[in-house]
């Protein structure tokens, strides 16, 4: 697969980054949104280190991730357990309707 680089510009520095063909713009809303979140953060934190601005910033990311991923855990195991239930009920229909019975 090939890439090519694309300019992002993250805290008003600009930084060449290879990117696989096609998901060039997707790379640049993921840039304007890590830009748009560092600006908040220092806003609202006052932080002017930009170091641990894109510590916290990231562990904000990765916070949001980790909830996405519990609340898509546990909506597969919710439908894993209606496709049991619905199993077993047609299961149990099946069991009752006799031979050569439509």
């Amino acid at each position: 697969m090939s890439s090519q680089a694309v300019e992002v510009e993250i805290l008003g520095k600009v930084t060449r980054v290879n990117c696989p063909a096609g998901q060039e713009e997707s790379l640049l809303r993921a840039a304007d949104r890590l830009n748009d979140s560092l600006k908040d953060m220092a806003t609202k934190t006052k932080i002017t280190n930009e170091v641990q601005l894109l510590m916290f910033v990231a562990l904000n990311f990765c916070h949001e991730l980790e909830s996405r991923d519990m609340v898509k855990e546990e909506q597969q195991h919710a439908l894993t357990e209606r496709m049991e239930e619905l199993t077993a009920s047609l299961g149990d229909a099946l069991s009752k309707v006799k031979p050569g019975q439509q």
